[in-house]
């Protein structure tokens, strides 16, 4: 008997409760992620808007956009970002206009409002960034490797939709 005989559905097991472990460790970020941003927002008095539309305006950035853009960049899949755009547009934080070639197309870039709140995130995001590295919770190398990770994880599940249709 092989080693690998022996010990290969422990480790299948082991790799199996590790990678359901990095799944629910990633969903727990994402919601944490906007619960910091909702209450940086509520510290700062900006209420009109949520923590997703807040991440919509700091991606969209400098940008001109389209949803489908935003959707075909991979941001946005689980929420309505035609509702949000209409929204953040309806407040004020974004321009929208219809594109000139194709009618049905409307691009959105964000307005002086819209600045402000990106600035607000990007302050906040900068902030984290400096204590990160400051307090040596991490460093570059163990961030570029969570990144490096992170984006092979990304191109099989992006795959995995794509061998589907």
């Amino acid at each position: 008997m092989s080693i690998q005989q022996e010990f290969g559905p422990s480790l299948r097991n082991e790799f199996l409760s590790r990678y359901l472990d990095n799944l629910a460790l990633l969903e727990r970020l994402h919601r944490l992620m906007l619960d910091v941003i909702k209450d940086e927002f509520e510290r700062l008095g900006v209420m009109t808007i949520n923590p997703v539309q807040a991440l919509l305006l700091f991606n969209i950035g400098d940008h001109e956009v389209t949803a489908g853009e935003l959707k075909s960049r991979g941001y946005y899949q689980g929420s309505n970002v035609s509702y949000n755009l209409k929204k953040l547009v309806e407040l004020g934080y974004m321009h929208h206009q219809r594109c000139a070639v194709d009618k049905r197309s409307v691009r959105v870039r964000l307005t002086p409002k819209g600045q402000a709140i990106r600035g607000k995130l990007s302050d906040l995001f900068d902030q984290h960034a400096r204590v990160l590295q400051q307090d040596e919770i991490l460093d570059f190398g163990a961030l570029d490797t969570v990144a490096r990770t992170l984006k092979r994880m990304e191109r099989y599940w992006g795959d995995q939709i794509r061998y589907i249709y």
